[in-house]
């Protein structure tokens, strides 16, 4: 068996944190591909090394003050290698890193230098190659993810290294241009390796035991989720469910490699596990709750709208005319609705309505603002008859005032719409019913 293993920012703040790494991936000879993150915050007051960064780039750019910041960085990295008591000396990466920072190398460039410097330690600290991502992962010009490149370069660069360090979150484009994935691309990077080498298993090590039903700062200890597929995921991630990068999940999913997401801090722990398919029934008939505050409903109303030809395609090009896109879109016979994120709508409101006159000449169009969206998502739901009706029933009993619900065709979520102030009752209300009940 072959695992590749990410750990997180959290994971790798300290000495303290490296050693339970070290630890955990000694205790298992399959984990043989290693892809570490940049140092995490050691404490809630600390800061995260890439944003030292980004802030130490910036003020070399501008001619400001930088070394006080640069030495901060340094310092980070020497409290490591002390703490870890290894003969590892930096000074000529950080000598290049102030060149090229002073060069004006780019933003992309100073963010990916806390991955870099990371993976040196870890490469040195468990005696492993260590091999660096732009060689190996490319972006085009326009700085998009070039994957089958990139996964014909990974499985080359890696097909006689039996071990190896790769630093996450970067790659370069193919003129040697250091370009990096958005926040969180660390997990990406695990996900390519993973897919490159055909893994049979990648593990993503962070500061929880896997997912939890619903967000723990709604609801105390939620139950965890044993088991989740790539699509339920993908909902609950577009949610706002946020332990994995949400990108993460496509080039694994083309090879059918499952997701372990792991505790650090708690190695014994089974975590979730994310696979394509499963014949395992979930406890509960939801898998997860998650939701997003911040949008608005624009309702149109027009008689005989459903006789229309072209009627819903003219309302939803004056949306894209005006650079907006669409959450969701549930409709009637007379009327439709278009919800959209309040805060960029807003700027474009006047432009919008006006433009819906004259592209469609509706009855009305009327605004609802401050609503939030709910997704209740899980594949047992297919299988439970009512489940939208168990889910009006909480809510009626919660006297929350559903604005929206619309369901998937392929049955695996319901969301629902409200207002934001129930928010909270509404995700309470739901796990109450599905899942308090049962456990």
């Amino acid at each position: 068996m072959i695992k590749v293993v990410k750990f997180g920012g959290s994971s790798l703040a300290s000495a303290h944190q490296f050693k339970k790494v070290g630890d955990i991936i000694k205790a298992d000879k399959s984990r043989r591909f290693v892809i570490p993150s940049a140092p995490g915050k050691r404490n809630p007051k600390d800061e995260k090394v890439t944003d030292l960064l980004y802030e130490t780039y910036d003020l070399a750019v501008e001619g400001g003050a930088y070394k006080k910041k640069f030495e901060k960085i340094k310092a980070r990295y020497e409290e490591i290698i002390d703490g870890l008591s290894l003969n590892l000396n930096l000074d000529h990466e950080f000598a290049k890193i102030e060149e090229e920072f002073l060069n004006k190398a780019g933003r992309e460039y100073a963010a990916s230098r806390g991955e870099y410097l990371n993976g040196l330690i870890m490469s040195k600290y468990l005696g492993v190659e260590f091999v660096d991502p732009a060689e190996m992962i490319f972006f085009f010009e326009d700085g998009t993810f070039d994957a089958e490149a990139t996964n014909i370069e990974v499985a080359a660069r890696l097909e006689k290294v039996s071990r190896a360090v790769i630093p996450g979150f970067y790659g370069s484009d193919h003129s040697g241009k250091i370009r990096t994935f958005s926040r969180g691309g660390s997990d990406i990077t695990g996900s390519i390796v993973a897919r490159g080498i055909r893994a049979d298993m990648y593990e993503n090590w962070t500061d929880v035991s896997g997912f939890l039903v619903a967000d723990p700062r709604i609801i105390p200890n939620p139950e965890p989720i044993e088991s989740i597929t790539y699509k339920e995921l993908r909902e609950l991630a577009y949610m706002g469910a946020s332990v994995l990068h949400e990108d993460a999940i496509f080039p694994v999913r083309k090879e059918g490699i499952p997701i372990n997401i792991r505790n650090t801090n708690k190695p014994d722990d089974k975590g979730t596990m994310i696979v394509e398919s499963t014949c395992k029934s979930s406890r509960f008939t939801i898998t997860g709750i998650a939701g997003k505050k911040g949008f608005c409903a624009i309702n149109v109303d027009k008689a005989m709208m459903n006789s229309e030809v072209g009627f819903c395609a003219g309302v939803l090009n004056v949306f894209a005319q005006n650079g907006i896109s669409i959450e969701h879109m549930p409709s009637g016979i007379d009327t439709m609705t278009v919800l959209v994120h309040q805060s960029e709508f807003e700027e474009h409101e006047q432009q919008i309505v006006s433009g819906i006159h004259r592209a469609v000449a509706p009855d009305t169009v009327e605004m609802e603002s401050g609503l939030a969206l709910i997704a209740i998502v899980g594949r047992g739901m297919k299988a439970n008859r009512g489940t939208a009706g168990r889910i009006f029933s909480a809510l009626a009993h919660a006297r929350v005032n559903v604005k929206m619900i619309d369901q998937g065709s392929s049955e695996l979520n319901i969301i629902v719409g409200v207002k934001e102030n129930d928010f909270e009752t509404t995700i309470k209300s739901i796990y109450d019913m599905f899942v308090k009940s049962v456990s």
